[in-house]
């Protein structure tokens, strides 16, 4: 659900399978969005009935935790731009997505402040100059934190899926990285990758 998306995905199709778990795919949230054309979780969750929203619970510079570096292909406690957002479908929450920029890209822009941006931060960083080509996402599964747990309404034995993407620009350059957490029995994720 409300996925900071990647990966070589050919389909952009996501559904809600039989036993009501979300299937989502990445691609409609890597590539930006046309004029006027809604943010691509809005759009996803309509389509589905529903209504996608996101609150983002805080925005601007920090110290780059190490693995956020890593991905981006910095040192540990270099500046970075983050947005955090609570995902929501239909009031509820249903993923905590930490969207993490360098600095020279994000300082100063709208991706540093709390306001919402009309089509999406992917569309925004095209209009930067700043496209994605390449997209690597790791996923694992954990046990949530307590603050995720709070935030998600999970219990104690429910299990996360973790998604870490990153977004490299055609010279290969780390543009985006995001750090999403969503509960692991309402998600399904699909990747078909096309060969040869």
């Amino acid at each position: 659900m409300g996925k900071a998306a990647e990966s070589s995905t050919a389909t952009q199709e996501d559904t809600v399978s039989d036993n009501n778990t979300w299937v989502s795919t990445s691609m409609p949230y890597l590539v930006p969005r046309e004029k006027g054309q809604a943010d691509a979780w809005g759009e996803e969750a309509a389509a589905r009935g529903g209504k996608g929203t996101q609150r983002i619970t805080h925005a601007g510079e920090v110290p780059a935790p190490a693995a956020v570096a890593d991905m981006l292909g910095i040192r540990a406690g270099e500046p970075v731009v983050v947005r955090r957002r609570v995902i929501e479908l239909d009031g509820t929450p249903c993923e905590l997505t930490d969207t993490y920029y360098p600095a020279d890209i994000a300082r100063g822009t709208s991706l540093a402040g709390t306001g919402k941006i009309r089509g999406g931060a992917v569309t925004y960083l095209a209009a930067l100059g700043h496209i994605g080509v390449r997209v690597r996402e790791d996923v694992t599964a954990r046990l949530p934190e307590d603050d995720e747990r709070e935030a998600l309404r999970l219990g104690r034995d429910q299990p996360v899926l973790r998604l870490n993407r990153v977004t490299l620009d055609s010279e290969e350059r780390p543009i985006q990285a995001d750090m999403m957490v969503m509960p692991a029995h309402l998600q399904q994720l699909r990747y078909e990758i096309r060969i040869g």
